[in-house]
C-alpha cells in the first residue's frame, strides 16, 4: 500500500470510503489498489474486472462480512508472496503480529513489515490485520493518515484498537 501522490484522474476507478476513497488502477495485467485519505468523487470503469473489484470493495464497506473472491494476483518476490499468502489466511475479526507471521514463514518481523508495505492489493490481502507486538504497528508506509485508516478497518471488522 503505497501513497504515490496520484491525482484522482489517474485512477481507473475510485470507490468512496468512510475514510476517504479507494483508488484502483491497472498496469497491463496488474491491478493496484490505494487508500486515499481525502474524499474524491466516485469514478467507475468500463473494465469488467475493475467493476467487480469496485463492487466487492463497496460491499465490504457496507458489511465487513462480504468476502473478496476475485482471482487477482500481484507481482512480488517469492518471499513477499509467502508473506501475502500468510496474511490472506488471517480471518476477519482477528489480527496476528508481524512476529507471528515471521514465525509461520521462518523470517523476521521487520522483513514481514516491509512485505506488508509492498502490498498493492489491500483489502484483498488484508495487511491491516497485521499489528505490532505492543501496539497497532504501521500502515501505508508511514502515511500520516494511514493509522486512522488501519484503525477504521479493524474496528469495521470487530477488532478494537
Amino acid at each position: 500500500m503505497h501513497a504515490n501522490n496520484k491525482l484522482p484522474l489517474q485512477f481507473d476507478a475510485i470507490v468512496a470510503a468512510p475514510f476517504g476513497a479507494v483508488g484502483i488502477f491497472v498496469f497491463g495485467e496488474q491491478i493496484s489498489i490505494e487508500f486515499l485519505t481525502e474524499k474524491h468523487a466516485p469514478k467507475s470503469a468500463e473494465n469488467k474486472i475493475i467493476q467487480k473489484i469496485s463492487s466487492q470493495i463497496e460491499a465490504y464497506f457496507s458489511n465487513p462480512r462480504n468476502d473478496f473472491n476475485l482471482p487477482v494476483t500481484q507481482q512480488g518476490t517469492p518471499y513477499q508472496q509467502r508473506v501475502w499468502q500468510a496474511i490472506s489466511a488471517i480471518p476477519r475479526g482477528r489480527v496476528l503480529t508481524y512476529g507471528d507471521i515471521a514465525t509461520q514463514i521462518g523470517s523476521g518481523p521487520r522483513a514481514v513489515a516491509n512485505a506488508c508495505g509492498a502490498n498493492n492489493l489491500p483489502l484483498f490481502v488484508p495487511c491491516h490485520r497485521v499489528v505490532a507486538k505492543n501496539g497497532i504497528g504501521g500502515f501505508m508506509q508511514g502515511n500520516k493518515d494511514g493509522l486512522k485508516i488501519k484503525k477504521w478497518l479493524l474496528k469495521h471488522e470487530g477488532v478494537a484498537f
